[in-house]
């Protein structure tokens, strides 16, 4: 192995490490390297692939091969660079048989390397922004949502996503109380544009948003900004104990970006996806 200057860099593997597969409750695949007295070095897991976790309801998202997996592998740091990350990965890549493996990590990290080191290919860049109630100027946010849009109206649900349904079937069944809000711009039954919003336990405060999604035929008339609009308005009176906003999407997406930035969301980090095919990198 060898550094970007070409000089050798020595990784002392740790033969007296033992790597198990340790499942959790639900049988999803997971390893243990476990150190002598039973102590955990590292961990391993694989993951439906998703960086935000329901990334079904983004139609424009990158397609992964189907049968792909999120590995996520974790090394205690006094047991770094003891090759405890390179044999969790051997582990998985002996004892299963997805086709596709895809890691996402913080730019700049040590991570990146680890991956780029063992034939993963870097696929994509993710920005993460983040949008705080505090910061939001509630009479210009209601300007917003109060233009008109000649030929739209907004709808609005809100319930819990089971499955991976279809934004109209939301759309057409009756709201209740539950972890999601959608809210879209309809045209005569007409979906073209919508966003997603999901919240986590009460204490934390915190919404996870997907999108906004324009669709083919609606785009150009600013729907995009409308619907986000709506929803950060909407998402409040449904969940009054959300205080802030995240939200990801693909980073060379400048339509995107420039409708959050004028929302006022703000960078919070970035991170870069990397893939493995079965034969090596693809």
């Amino acid at each position: 192995m060898f550094g970007t200057d070409g000089a050798a860099i020595v990784v002392a593997m740790e033969p007296l490490l033992d790597i198990v597969p340790a499942p959790d409750r639900s049988g999803a695949p997971r390893w243990q390297a476990l150190a002598p007295r039973g102590s955990v070095a590292g961990v391993a897991g694989l993951w439906p692939v998703s960086p935000f976790g329901l990334d079904f309801l983004l139609p424009t998202a990158p397609v992964t091969r189907p049968g792909a997996a999120e590995l996520r592998v974790y090394v205690e740091p006094r047991w770094r660079r003891r090759g405890v990350g390179s044999r969790l990965l051997t582990a998985v890549r002996e004892q299963t048989a997805v086709p596709c493996l895809v890691s996402y990590v913080a730019v700049g990290s040590q991570e990146e390397r680890f991956y780029a080191r063992h034939g993963f290919s870097h696929t994509r860049s993710w920005r993460h922004e983040l949008l705080t109630y505090r910061d939001i100027h509630q009479a210009w946010l209601g300007e917003l949502v109060d233009a008109e849009h000649p030929g739209y109206r907004l709808s609005h649900w809100a319930g819990d996503l089971l499955g991976a349904p279809r934004v109209e079937d939301l759309l057409r069944s009756p709201s209740r109380p539950g972890d999601a809000v959608l809210t879209a711009a309809d045209a005569d039954g007409d979906v073209g544009a919508y966003v997603v919003a999901v919240v986590g336990a009460p204490s934390r405060g915190r919404a996870r948003q997907y999108g906004p999604v324009v669709l083919p035929g609606h785009r150009g008339r600013r729907l995009s900004r409308w619907v986000n609009a709506a929803l950060i308005q909407r998402l409040r009176e449904v969940h009054p104990h959300v205080t802030e906003i995240e939200t990801a999407g693909a980073a060379d997406d400048r339509h995107l970006l420039a409708t959050r930035r004028h929302l006022g969301f703000r960078p919070l980090r970035r991170t870069s996806v990397y893939a493995l095919w079965d034969g090596g990198p693809s």
